[in-house]
């Protein structure tokens, strides 16, 4: 059975919320913010109200530079969503960043069969209109 469509589906969009909103109105303006505990110190991401740490629900946003390393990568040969038909195969990586969050984006123009856990990446970003960024990682040269 063969999908046959007139135009291709939208692609589904991230649905900010109260507690993500600055998260990304940072990536807006090419910014990587991360929520910081005001009574630990410790970072986190995905936003989340409670510090895992300390239980602090007390937090600010701080910006990081985005630069890590590859912690784990997957190849996606089919689309969870038709919006994303015409990119498969496409490269999904976590990485641990430098700060110490972990974050999972695609990554742009590079192929999967010479990924190595541990090489470097920094994060970039995608403006997919006047309203919405997201964040992707190119290597690290």
């Amino acid at each position: 059975m063969t999908e046959q469509y007139k135009q291709l589906p939208k692609k589904p969009r991230p649905e900010p919320s109260a507690e993500n909103q600055p998260y990304w109105d940072g990536l807006l303006k090419h910014r990587l913010l991360v929520q910081c505990c005001l009574k630990c110190q410790k970072l986190r991401h995905y936003p989340r109200p409670m510090c895992d740490a300390c239980y602090s629900m007390d937090f600010t946003w701080q910006e990081i530079n985005g630069h890590g390393t590859i912690h784990s990568w997957t190849v996606s040969h089919h689309p969870f969503h038709h919006g994303f038909k015409h990119e498969v195969p496409y490269v999904t990586v976590t990485a641990d960043l430098d700060a110490g969050v972990r974050l999972q984006a695609p990554l742009v123009g590079h192929g999967e069969p010479t990924l190595k856990i541990g090489l470097a990446v920094v994060v970039a970003y995608i403006d997919v209109g006047a309203t919405l960024t997201l964040p992707c990682f190119n290597l690290v040269p």
